[in-house]
């Protein structure tokens, strides 16, 4: 599972500097600046996930089944909080209206909530060493 995970980081904080870049320069001409500042959100959010992802993958100190739920919940989240926020940024630019499923925005942003209360609830369920 760690492998998986540690890979899934990587592809999500390679994309989203990818994606920072394209948003920075390609986009810059055709969106408008609210639009660049919505589509800046969305890698911002991936990246800083890409790192909480780096983090469990890497550490013993997330338990297995914790780590999977984090994991999942994290992936499905970025897809729908940033990936509907892509899409609603360069909804001009598109034939598919973003807008009609804007609604999935807050369930991505709630999965990746979940995601850090069950890092929380799995540090709190820690036994102390030399606390």
């Amino acid at each position: 599972m760690n492998k998986k995970i540690l890979i899934a980081a990587s592809v999500l904080g390679l994309t989203s500097v990818i994606f920072g870049a394209f948003g920075a320069h390609s986009l810059k001409t055709l969106i408008s600046v609210e639009a660049q500042q919505t589509f800046e959100t969305g890698v911002r959010y991936q990246m800083y996930h890409a790192i909480l992802l780096l983090f469990v993958g890497s550490t013993s100190l997330v338990k297995p089944k914790p780590k999977k739920v984090i994991f999942y919940f994290t992936l499905v989240g970025l897809l729908f909080f940033s990936g509907s926020i892509y899409g609603l940024a360069t909804n001009q630019l598109t034939a598919f209206d973003f807008k009609s499923i804007a609604f999935i925005t807050p369930i991505g942003g709630l999965l990746l909530i979940l995601s850090w209360g069950v890092l929380i609830a799995n540090f709190l369920k820690m036994r102390a060493k030399n606390d």
